[in-house]
């Protein structure tokens, strides 16, 4: 008789669902403006070509590399998301370039799956805590509200906002996957919202493609993951060492990642440890990890 599928099955089986090769389409569009005179922009609409690697999967983790890929076979790293079953603690956004790990609500972790997500430099960007659900054979996760920085689409055009509080769904469709987010654009002054602008929403939706060739990313990917695979611990050290993480750059981040696409292009000629010397000394140079003082939960 074969095992009965758990739960957390179901849930390992969805997340894993998101790897593959994709035509992804990017739409947000402003819907609720929330205070006076505030005029919503026009929507914001872009895609491309994405395949998503499955770069750690172990049975309370996965990890899941995003890379994108042009027409003429050019290569960006992009975006990475981690799963991980009933975390205990999650890093957050608590102020401009700055982050911190907090505990989780203990009373929201039995059956969660904590996504955190990341820049292209393998910088924090935000996490959220939800369950899945499998009801009537749709597979759906829903986080909990949290807050996250600017966006890149955004950060360079608008001064007037400084934080986005979201609320993320991902579902797993017969074509692929989809990514839609309940924003709220806000002004905040430290812990303290001072004033919310606009709700936006967001749908990103990765379409299963066959008729692409996605040969140039998973060339890249083997010839530059065991570095990334350092830089990743470099973050998770300054993340996880019980202070507070400040990214001491424009809010771009442009340096940090000019930085590593730079030296991913010539590890391979270097030593593990030469490596690490190399990535630690960008983010020595671009980030600051400060003694730790409690602050209240901001959610």
């Amino acid at each position: 008789m074969a095992a009965e599928t758990t739960a957390a099955d179901r849930d390992r089986a969805a997340i894993l669902a998101m790897r593959g090769d994709y035509r992804v389409d990017f739409h947000f569009q402003e819907t609720v403006p929330l205070q006076a005179g505030y005029e919503v922009h026009d929507d914001k609409n872009s895609g491309g070509f994405e395949t998503v690697l499955v770069v750690e999967d172990s049975p309370g983790k996965i990890v899941l590399q995003h890379i994108l890929v042009s027409p003429g076979g050019h290569v960006v790293k992009h975006w990475r998301q981690d799963w991980t079953f009933e975390a205990s603690e999650r890093f957050e956004f608590v102020a401009e370039q700055t982050w911190e790990t907090r505990p989780i609500d203990p009373q929201k972790v039995p059956g969660s799956w904590t996504q955190c997500v990341f820049e292209v430099s393998d910088a924090p960007r935000y996490c959220g805590t939800g369950r899945w659900n499998h009801k009537y054979g749709v597979s759906t996760w829903t986080s909990d509200r949290s807050w996250r920085p600017l966006p890149r689409r955004e950060y360079t055009k608008r001064s007037d906002y400084n934080a986005i509080n979201a609320e993320n769904r991902h579902t797993v469709t017969p074509n692929g996957w989809t990514h839609e987010q309940d924003n709220t654009k806000t002004v905040r002054n430290g812990q303290q919202t001072a004033a919310t602008l606009v709700r936006e929403f967001g749908f990103n939706n990765y379409r299963s493609i066959e008729s692409f060739d996605f040969t140039p990313a998973t060339d890249y990917w083997q010839r530059t993951s065991a570095y990334w695979a350092r830089v990743r611990e470099a973050w998770s050290d300054r993340l996880h060492s019980g202070s507070r993480l400040l990214i001491d750059t424009d809010v771009d981040g442009m340096p940090i990642i000019e930085a590593t696409f730079e030296q991913a292009e010539t590890a391979s000629n270097s030593s593990d440890a030469q490596q690490r010397e190399m990535i630690d000394a960008v983010l020595a140079r671009w980030t600051r990890v400060d003694q730790l003082t409690p602050v209240s939960s901001t959610n």
